[in-house]
């Protein structure tokens, strides 16, 4: 994808996490106040506020209430995992690692972490209506809150670099996208239900509703795969129309 076909705040983001791999912005130090970075990178202060989140879902900034937004160490990458897996197996792994995520975090969530997940939700609402059902930033962050509140590192980190890996692939951010466009009401009614399964502190409940979000992408991205083949096979056969013109075959 072309920087210029991102969209803004993940533009921004990338900027940022440059100035973090340089140095400029080192482990441990605060970032510059959201109104600073918004008039250095010439964006609103909404624009910033989506690429800390973003930021963050990535594990490389933490948000520290009433202090400031803090640069961390990065988690060990899974090296080339977006060149070596198929996109069914990402998701087929999102199904389990997450769902089980949800099981235990519904019965771990604390109160605090209910009202984050909530905000989540909002955002989400309000992307929708603004039209940006697409945008991954409250999707990512909802998911982000589930995986803290299991109080697992491992599980935290696993399923940060499975959203990492996601953005890699073609067939899965394609997919992604294709489920938020389709039916944003539903999107948002899948993920109150995961909500409802955690303030109701109900395992399974949880884990049957995560799946079941999952299981909406897999029938997108089969549908996605089946029209880039259909597509391959037009276009081979236009190539043969163009190689063998049926009025050729009158001289």
């Amino acid at each position: 994808m072309s920087n210029s076909n991102k969209r803004l705040y993940r533009q921004i983001a990338d900027k940022i996490l440059v100035l973090i791999e340089t140095g400029e912005y080192s482990v441990g130090s605060r970032l510059p106040s959201e109104r600073e970075l918004a008039e250095r990178f010439s964006v609103s202060r909404p624009t910033i506020r989506e690429a800390v989140i973003a930021l963050e879902a990535k594990g490389r900034v933490s948000v520290k209430t009433g202090s400031g937004v803090y640069v961390v160490e990065p988690s060990v990458e899974f090296t080339g995992l977006a060149k070596s897996v198929s996109p069914f197996e990402l998701i087929e792994s999102r199904v389990f690692i997450e769902g089980e995520a949800a099981a235990l975090a519904a019965v771990l969530i604390t109160e605090s972490q209910l009202a984050e997940l909530e905000k989540a939700l909002e955002a989400m609402a309000l992307e929708n209506v603004e039209g940006d059902p697409a945008s991954v930033v409250a999707d990512r962050k909802f998911h982000s809150i589930i995986s803290e509140a299991t109080n697992n590192g491992v599980l935290s980190m696993l399923i940060s670099q499975l959203w990492d890996v996601q953005e890699e692939l073609d067939n899965i951010r394609i997919a992604h996208q294709a489920v938020c466009m389709k039916d944003d009401a539903r999107r948002l009614a899948e993920h109150r239900a995961i909500f409802d399964a955690m303030v109701e502190n109900d395992p399974n409940k949880a884990r049957v509703a995560m799946r079941n979000h999952f299981s909406r992408m897999l029938t997108a991205l089969h549908e996605t795969i089946e029209q880039e083949a259909v597509s391959e096979v037009q276009r081979k056969v236009s190539q043969m129309r163009e190689r063998f013109p049926v009025g050729r075959m009158d001289l």
